[in-house]
């Protein structure tokens, strides 16, 4: 089997376990839930159903996959699964908030849609309702030993988070954003989860301390590849590809890798101390980044990492089935940009 016959298999799995998470009460507070249910992609405006774009689902598909791959049992890890998945779609939903971003896979984001009181209500309960999942763990068959590694780690995770959240944040408004500074964001803001995931998924399997945090390293350095093959989209993708504007990172002022790695430009830090960018002062920025080959930078780094990835997946246990299919997966997710 390879990672695609998988994913039939697994993302019916998770689909109906977050359903069943976030199913609610009922009465006075179904629209509370249906707003969830709007930005997990069931429902829309008007709180109907629906079947709207709801993400690739790769965290959880990876936590269950590691769980496969150490020859466990992956009904022990979905509740694990769908923690990371609520987990990733609370700081989704706390995120545009707090980059003021109108649009959530191609519709509008549920605080321009009910607020921003709203938005961070639900927000909350989401990451409540995450740390319930792993609460069902003894329930699953989970040993009690094995059940508070999971919380500890999911714990920590959900700090680095908002670690990386708050680095983010801070670049905003500063132009000496070094290179150290970005990898500790990346690290916090989108490893971490991914780490979080297939460490958890080889636990859970009844993978030993070695293996599982051989998964753990594999994870974190997949999700270093991940954001950085996502920055390199972000200014240079296909929109068609990307769902967004090409150079819309550029336009939005973040500090992605190309442009941390070019920051030591003047000129460059003049333009990003600028309020906003017009047409013009994009292409100059392009400008400057091919002029200090960032692209090139980016994408070997990312290879770097990816090989990392490999090498770490290889140590983790016997060559399965599954190990294989998750050795797939992570060359698809480089691909993009190759």
């Amino acid at each position: 089997m390879n990672w695609q016959d998988y994913r039939t298999r697994y993302v019916p799995l998770i689909e109906q376990e977050l359903k069943d998470a976030l199913a609610g009460r009922g009465g006075v507070f179904d629209g509370y839930y249906g707003m969830m249910h709007y930005h997990m992609g069931w429902r829309d405006e008007q709180l109907r159903p629906v079947q709207a774009p709801h993400g690739k689902r790769l965290r959880p598909l990876l936590c269950l996959l590691a769980c496969e791959a150490v020859e466990g049992d992956v009904g022990h890890a979905l509740p694990a699964a769908t923690a990371i998945e609520l987990l990733h779609n609370f700081s989704l939903i706390h995120d545009d908030i707090e980059d003021n971003s109108a649009v959530r896979r191609h519709r509008t984001a549920l605080w321009k849609v009910w607020g921003l009181a709203h938005g961070i209500n639900c927000g909350d309960g989401m990451f409540a309702l995450a740390i319930l999942q792993l609460a069902r763990l003894p329930e699953c068959g989970v040993s009690p030993e094995r059940s508070l590694r999971a919380q500890r780690s999911f714990m920590e995770t959900c700090i680095r988070l908002t670690e990386g959240q708050y680095l983010d944040l801070s670049f905003e408004q500063r132009t000496d954003v070094d290179l150290d500074a970005y990898f500790k964001m990346i690290q916090g803001k989108t490893a971490a989860l991914i780490s979080c995931a297939t460490y958890l998924g080889a636990l859970l399997g009844g993978a030993d301390g070695a293996t599982a945090d051989a998964y753990a390293r594999f994870g974190e350095n997949l999700g270093l590849a991940f954001q950085v093959i996502d920055d390199i989209l972000g200014i240079w993708g296909q929109e068609e590809e990307t769902g967004k504007s090409a150079v819309s990172d550029i336009a939005e002022r973040k500090k992605s890798l190309p442009i941390v790695y070019a920051l030591h430009d003047p000129e460059l830090r003049e333009l990003y101390s600028h309020e906003s960018l017009d047409e013009q002062e994009i292409a100059r920025v392009v400008a400057i980044l091919e002029r200090h080959q960032a692209r090139e930078f980016a994408t070997d780094l990312a290879r770097r990492y990816s090989e990392q990835a490999e090498k770490d997946l290889r140590r983790a246990g016997p060559d399965t089935p599954a190990r294989r299919a998750i050795l797939e997966l992570s060359r698809y997710l480089l691909r993009r940009v190759s």
